[in-house]
């Protein structure tokens, strides 16, 4: 997400929020992008994976939308315990922890299963 008030003409690593913890970036943690501009920092998708993946629990209200790909999904989801609004489903948790792991510079691995 954008940091409200953002000015969109001259953005700035700052301006750059975790959706699931509003965590702004400074360049020194990894984020995932999601549609629309929604993100997820490396924290938070570890967290998500280790509930979704390796725990396999859904955390998320039926009905919910996915933050990252804005689709309603069966799939099991993890909710942000901060802000309710920020879900992300586990097929997108699953392709930004892979995208996480493949990146030599992000220095992350997936918890184990």
């Amino acid at each position: 997400m954008q940091r409200p008030g953002a000015d969109k003409e001259n953005m700035e690593l700052s301006d750059f929020l975790c959706d699931f913890c509003r965590t702004a970036w400074d360049g020194t943690f990894a984020m995932v992008e999601g549609h629309q501009g929604s993100l997820i920092c490396q924290d938070c998708m570890t967290i998500a994976y280790d509930t979704l993946v390796t725990q396999k629990q859904s955390i998320a209200p039926a009905g919910a939308k996915c933050t990252m790909c804005l689709e309603e999904r069966d799939d099991a989801m993890w909710q942000s315990p901060a802000y309710e609004d920020a879900v992300i489903c586990k097929r997108c948790c699953k392709q930004g922890a892979g995208r996480l792991h493949k990146d030599p510079d992000v220095e992350w691995s997936k918890p184990p299963q």
